[in-house]
């Protein structure tokens, strides 16, 4: 077994937070068919939060079940508007319509993290950080969209909370790391435990 783990996931900001504090690291995409996951579980009304972890595992547990013995971290978020779970934009259209739903209101933001070990789950944590966006009008929002880059976009949901996104809010009440996709304080602390 290998001291790093292995990042089942194609996002460069988990990433960033893995190498940010010093967690060695090996990216390998689990490429989940997220949407039918969701839609899967959304039909058995399951609550963002297990949408979230269940997400985080199914990652973890299909790269883990091919890396014997090594150790996998998977990891989802998702918005969480009065039980509406909202999904990453796949393009700016709907990343526009995003953010006018979330316009004025309060929302939670769910990051679950997941480590497995030969294609089982050992570990898991899900956090959830409470967000409130001010009122803008559709210039203001456009604006803001225009400001951000395709690539950040994408990857940070419709707000980029360490970056411009953070403008957008009222009140923020939670982690960053969370907030941006890895809950990392309880993942260091269960990598010295083990």
């Amino acid at each position: 077994m290998s001291n790093r783990i292995i990042l089942a996931s194609k996002s460069k900001v988990r990433k960033k937070i893995l190498d940010s504090n010093n967690i060695p690291n090996k990216v390998e995409p689990s490429n989940v068919d997220e949407d039918m996951v969701k839609k899967a579980l959304i039909k058995e009304n399951a609550t963002p939060e297990i949408i979230s972890k269940n997400l985080a595992e199914l990652k973890a547990n299909k790269i883990s079940q091919k890396k014997i013995d090594e150790i996998v971290l998977g990891a989802d978020s998702v918005i969480d508007l009065d039980g509406e779970l909202i999904s990453k934009p796949k393009n700016r259209t709907e990343a526009f319509l995003i953010l006018k739903k979330l316009n004025g209101k309060k929302h939670f933001l769910i990051s679950s993290a997941c480590i497995s070990k030969n294609g089982s789950m050992i570990w898991n944590h899900t956090d959830k950080a409470t967000l409130t966006m001010k009122n803008f009008n559709d210039n203001e929002l456009e604006l803001y969209l225009s400001k951000i880059s395709d690539e950040n976009l994408y990857a940070y949901n419709v707000y980029q909370i360490e970056g411009e996104g953070k403008k957008l809010f009222s009140e923020i009440k939670g982690d960053e790391d969370t907030i941006m996709g890895l809950p990392i304080k309880q993942i260091k602390q269960y990598l010295r435990e083990i």
